[in-house]
């Protein structure tokens, strides 16, 4: 979720976003046991959300310099697999993306978050009671909303909504996410997070959940791996061997300790997410570890197969992952890398645990398969930092 790189051009120069997008939400809508009539539902809600970026030709580029993924496409999918079902489609989307400003950004996206409220029947006070911290005049960050649908039968979808806690600079960020958690009533939930080195976004459930959760997500550059496991700081949550043998896996370490691409944890930052519900709780219910796999191997070959390995140890069929990759793009997975942007450990009280895979739209640019670095490169050229 962070700068372009540069690559070959994934998607054909004919058609425009919307059209590049909403194909792959129905045909991802299929691997997820969704009806047709849903998925068009859904594509279409797709298209209205972006906007006029929506209807933009894919032979220009990019309308803005979108973070939600790295060749700025605004949208991003993901699947979320738990043992005895088919997976749950979701996807994020950037309502403003286009705007002349962070500012504007920031209204677009509150304005078509209401009328999605109207559309569907679902409330938004929690939102609005925070509008005056993270909706500034002159809003700093990379981000101003995202808006995430995850999608199930009947054509009505959960909603959420994604903040920037640094809207009012870096260094209020924490101020900002203390302040928004004892508005939303969890008092004690941010003396609750672990050390991170910056809060990356603050999210809402809005609408229809179960047990609508306040979200705090934060970034961890340069972890040792063997502290990955002290990140969880639920009551029953998972132990630390099943949070470290996860990151093993993710990133090579358990096949390949030395890759020849530099220090694994060096690299984009692993982010964790910790989940409030009940505001008399001390702790959080709910923690998810996700790594920015595409840092951490060669090709999308090696990211399936390593995604496959963890929805095996899980007990989970991997067929549908291998056929929502193909779903996306008709290329071969080793002529590129960050068609899975992260996979995701995620916890929940009550539940059992669920792993979580993000597939990129690559509308703009495929990034190409990583180039190792020479296994022992001159000590004044690494010192430089060549």
């Amino acid at each position: 979720m962070t700068a372009s790189v540069s690559g070959a051009v994934a998607a054909s120069s004919s058609g425009t976003l919307g059209d590049h997008a909403a194909g792959q939400l129905r045909r991802l809508g299929e691997i997820a046991g969704l009806p047709g009539a849903d998925s068009k539902v859904y594509a279409r809600t797709l298209v209205d959300v972006l906007g006029p970026v929506a209807r933009r030709p894919l032979d220009l580029p990019p309308a803005s310099d979108s973070f939600l993924s790295d060749d700025h496409t605004p949208v991003e999918f993901s699947l979320s697999f738990q043992p005895g079902g088919a997976p749950t489609l979701r996807v994020l989307l950037e309502p403003g993306s286009g705007a002349a400003s962070l500012a504007e950004n920031g209204r677009t996206g509150l304005r078509v978050l209401r009328d999605l409220a109207a559309r569907w029947g679902f409330g938004i006070g929690r939102l609005d009671e925070l509008e005056d911290l993270f909706f500034p005049p002159d809003p700093e960050g990379p981000l101003a909303l995202w808006c995430a649908l995850e999608l199930r039968p009947g054509g009505v979808p959960r909603v959420k909504a994604y903040l920037n806690p640094a809207a009012n600079g870096p260094k209020q960020a924490a101020k900002t996410v203390r302040k928004a958690l004892k508005r939303l009533g969890h008092r004690h939930a941010f003396r609750s997070l672990p050390e991170g080195d910056r809060f990356l976004f603050f999210a809402l459930d809005l609408g229809d959940w179960d047990e609508p959760r306040v979200k705090v997500y934060l970034a961890h550059q340069d972890l040792p791996v063997t502290e990955a496991g002290g990140l969880s700081r639920m009551a029953d949550g998972p132990e630390p061997a099943e949070i470290e043998a996860f990151l093993r896996t993710a990133t090579g370490l358990d096949i390949a300790p030395d890759d020849g691409l530099g220090s694994p944890l060096a690299r984009r930052p692993l982010q964790t997410c910790h989940a409030f519900t009940d505001t008399t709780a001390t702790l959080p219910g709910g923690f998810t570890l996700y790594v920015p796999v595409r840092d951490h191997a060669p090709h999308d070959g090696e990211v399936l197969a390593r995604g496959t390995a963890l929805l095996r140890r899980h007990g989970i069929d991997p067929a549908p992952l291998q056929h929502a990759l193909a779903a996306v793009t008709p290329r071969r997975l080793e002529d590129g890398l960050g068609l899975v942007a992260y996979l995701g450990l995620a916890h929940q009280q009550g539940r059992p645990p669920r792993i979580m895979t993000y597939i990129s739209s690559e509308a703009y640019e495929v990034r190409p398969p990583a180039a190792p670095l020479p296994a022992e490169a001159p000590a004044e050229t690494a010192a430089a930092g060549l």
